[in-house]
């Protein structure tokens, strides 16, 4: 099972949007697929139209004392399934913190759900917290949205260096990190030169581009993906082709073309 997080540590770039959609491809690709919403705001688990409420709250998923199969929901579409959010993940890092190896137990209790899934996205809340220590740890990669700005490129630059000290060489060597734009506005000169430019200087971004649109804000009124009610506008378009270089990034990652 691969691992692929949403993340980012700043708040507002189209993580979640991002989990959603990128979700639905792999899933119409073939894979079988799970995205775990852990934000506490729940909006990955609204647009699938689940309620947001796990029996027994993020304290007993985060301590092994709930199995995870169990709380899983299906969706509307086949081959995707959603451990929905719940209020109380707000608590997360408490919960982690009375754990032996914190950073690692998210790992520990996701391993079981390699044999019923082949992708898992992690909709994953903007901070730099425990939770996200164990994050690290326990993904494949992050796909890490940014929006071409001063401010969004500069906590992706935050983002490299706490992983450069804090993870060690050998997990640092194995967590692949994608920065791709996104939530880009071309009738805005910063953007356009930012886009130009590839982003940081020594920074490598995904070639897929993923516009402003409001045809993504659309998902809140329809509650879906944009390649399910939208699948010929540019949006959709673009998140297909996150996926396919996503998937031509991460060993161990196939899925059928759509």
């Amino acid at each position: 099972m691969i691992i692929l997080a949403t993340y980012s540590i700043k708040g507002g770039v189209g993580k979640t949007s991002t989990a959603v959609n990128l979700a639905y491809l792999a899933a119409q690709s073939g894979a079988r697929t799970l995205l775990w919403d852990m934000d506490p705001q729940g909006a990955a688990t609204f647009y699938y139209r689940i309620e947001a409420e796990v029996s027994g709250g993020g304290k007993r998923l985060i301590r092994g004392k709930s199995v995870l199969d169990e709380l899983v929901r299906a969706t509307d579409f086949e081959r995707l399934h959603l451990l929905p959010a719940d209020f109380s993940y707000r608590h997360l890092d408490l919960a982690l913190d009375g754990t032996k190896k914190p950073t690692r137990q998210l790992a520990r209790i996701l391993q079981p759900l390699a044999e019923s899934y082949d992708v898992l996205f992690l909709d994953c809340a903007p901070n730099i917290s425990l939770v996200s220590e164990a994050l690290f740890i326990a993904a494949d990669a992050l796909l890490v949205p940014t929006i071409p700005t001063t401010l969004s490129l500069r906590t992706l630059e935050q983002l490299r260096a706490h992983l450069d000290a804090q993870l060690k060489r050998k997990e640092r060597r194995r967590l692949r990190v994608l920065p791709f734009f996104c939530m880009v506005d071309r009738r805005k000169k910063l953007h356009r030169e930012v886009c130009a430019l590839g982003g940081a200087e020594g920074e490598t971004f995904l070639e897929t581009v993923i516009p402003y649109s409001s045809i993504v804000e659309q998902m809140g009124p329809r509650r879906a993906p944009v390649p399910f009610f939208a699948p010929w506008s540019p949006p959709a378009r673009a998140y297909l082709e996150l996926w396919r270089e996503v998937t031509a990034q991460v060993p161990g990652l196939r899925a059928q073309e759509i």
